[in-house]
C-alpha cells in the first residue's frame, strides 16, 4: 500500500527505483533539507486567553437547544424574550431552559434582565458579529 505524505513532505521526494516492486513501499529522503512550511508573517495568532474566551462562546453555541434559544430571542419583535416563553417551544422543562440560558449569559451571548419574578433575555450587541469575524479570513 502506498504511504500518503503531506505537501511539505512531498518536496523533492522520489521513489527508490531499486526498491520498487509491483507496489512501491518506501520513499527516498529529500535531496535537500530546505525549510518547509515557514510560518506566515501575516496577522498575529490568537493569544491563549483570547482562544479560551472564544472557545467558551463557541461551546455555548454547540448545543442544538441553545441555538434554538438564540433563534427565538433574536427573532422576537421586542428583541427580548421572557424565560417563561421558552419552555414550550423547546419542549424542555424550566430548569433545563434556565441551565442553557445561564451558559449563554456566562459566555457573553445573552443579557439577562430581572423584572419582578421573570427574567428577560436579549442578545448582547455585537456578540455574534465578533464570533463571525473570527471565522472570516483576513484579506
Amino acid at each position: 500500500m502506498l504511504a500518503y505524505i503531506d505537501v511539505c513532505q512531498s518536496l523533492d521526494w522520489e521513489m527508490k527505483e531499486e526498491e520498487m516492486g509491483s507496489m512501491p513501499t518506501q520513499l527516498a529522503t529529500p535531496e535537500t533539507e530546505a525549510p518547509c512550511c515557514v510560518p506566515s508573517q501575516g496577522e498575529e495568532s490568537l493569544l491563549a486567553t483570547e482562544a479560551e474566551a472564544l472557545a467558551l462562546r463557541f461551546k455555548a453555541l454547540s448545543d442544538p437547544n441553545r441555538l434554538r434559544i438564540l433563534s427565538i430571542v433574536s427573532s422576537s419583535p421586542e428583541a427580548e424574550t421572557c424565560v417563561c416563553d421558552l419552555s414550550e417551544p423547546l419542549n424542555l422543562g424550566q430548569p433545563t431552559v434556565s441551565h442553557h440560558l445561564k451558559i449563554m449569559v456566562e459566555a457573553g451571548l445573552l443579557n439577562r434582565e430581572k423584572r419582578g419574578v421573570w427574567a428577560y433575555y436579549s442578545l448582547v450587541p455585537g456578540a455574534l458579529d465578533s464570533l463571525a469575524a473570527t471565522l472570516t479570513p483576513k484579506a
